[in-house]
């Protein structure tokens, strides 16, 4: 299944050569960026953001602006059709023909491959449930890259949620692809890094490691990437309570750490970073959410620029064969295509909105 227009669901729809020109622009539009203020004078972006949001819809926003474009959209479903129970399909289409580029945030996994399927503009998606979240994966490149001066040969900590923290699993997918990169997973038995994200890894060449505390670990970092405990992804409040302050960094943890390891974190935090790590020059975390806006302005013209083909689906629809995630959003709407990978043994098939593996 194709559109004729290009589309950013997954990093990994393009090749790591796509992503470093869109980093070397990300980090012109740093040094420069009066430079691209007129870039996108008579464009119009649409942000559907189906959740809340602060550094992500206003850092695309803001890009938006500085290209010399205007904005149009919803920050509350309620405020929209989606509350009368409009589909993404109608809500996508509609949007789509008053937008020339549409950006798409939603608490369902698969849910801008959804929009994708239909959009008569280019989809950029902002964070689909705990499944990927790419523009903040091309952030946190390009804030290695100017502050680590390298994407290869690094020690990387995730820490938190791995679970369902969609901008570790989009991040560790992507640093796989780079040389000698080694991941050292922190994080409870019940919160580990999905089995399909630590596939890709081993398939990429890259290697990792699982642990339960911080402590052993963070002086073998060159990056600690720290990650809240998402209260909106348990079922309920019980599980949450059980799971919260398990991972706190300190000052005192922080004196255990090298001397050049850098702090990185999505935000917002909660209590997972106190503040008092907030002045040591290693926390990145605010400088990393400024470098969000370039890297989204690169993103924006480089999506309005290209005018390929891109192949929405991949795979096939097996007759009868559902997803099993519940969070997927095949199981949500109904009318889309079902569409599976499969790596050569029909028994087991990936969902291609999700990533979810089911035997059949």
């Amino acid at each position: 299944m194709y559109s004729d227009y290009q589309h950013l669901i997954d990093l990994s729809d393009y090749p790591v050569s796509w992503w470093k020109k869109l980093i070397e622009l990300g980090e012109d539009v740093k040094n420069d960026p009066a430079k691209y203020s007129h870039e996108c004078a008579g464009k119009v972006m649409a942000t559907l953001f189906y959740e809340p949001s602060t550094r992500t819809q206003m850092s695309f926003q803001t890009a938006m602006i500085r290209l010399g474009g205007e904005i149009i959209g919803f920050d509350n479903p309620a405020n929209s059709s989606v509350a009368k129970g409009e589909t993404i399909k109608d809500t996508t289409k509609i949007v789509s023909g008053y937008a020339d580029i549409l950006v798409i945030r939603h608490p369902i996994a698969g849910a801008a491959k959804a929009a994708s399927l239909t959009a008569d503009c280019p989809v950029i998606n902002a964070g689909d449930g705990g499944h990927l979240h790419p523009t903040q994966t091309l952030t946190d490149l390009l804030t290695l890259k100017i502050e680590k001066k390298t994407l290869s040969g690094l020690t990387i900590g995730m820490c938190g949620d791995l679970l369902n923290g969609r901008t570790v699993h989009s991040l560790c997918k992507a640093l796989s692809m780079f040389s000698n990169n080694k991941f050292i997973f922190i994080s409870t038995k019940e919160l580990g890094m999905p089995a399909y994200i630590k596939d890709i890894i081993k398939a990429n060449g890259s290697t990792f490691e699982e642990v339960h505390t911080l402590e052993e670990v963070i002086g073998k970092l060159d990056v600690l990437y720290m990650t809240r405990i998402q209260q909106e992804r348990f079922a309920s409040e019980e599980e949450y309570l059980a799971q919260k302050n398990t991972y706190v960094l300190d000052r005192r943890k922080m004196q255990l750490a090298k001397k050049d390891m850098i702090v990185m974190h999505p935000l917002p935090r909660v209590d997972e970073i106190t503040v008092d790590v907030d002045d040591d020059p290693r926390a990145m975390y605010f400088t990393q959410a400024k470098y969000g806006v370039y890297v989204r302005m690169a993103l924006i013209m480089t999506m309005l620029k290209e005018k390929n083909r891109f192949e929405t689906l991949k795979g096939k629809v097996y007759s009868g064969v559902r997803c099993s995630n519940p969070k997927c959003i095949t199981n949500h709407e109904e009318y889309l295509p079902k569409s599976f990978r499969s790596s050569g043994d029909e028994t087991l098939l990936e969902c291609e909105y999700c990533d979810e593996r089911k035997l059949i």
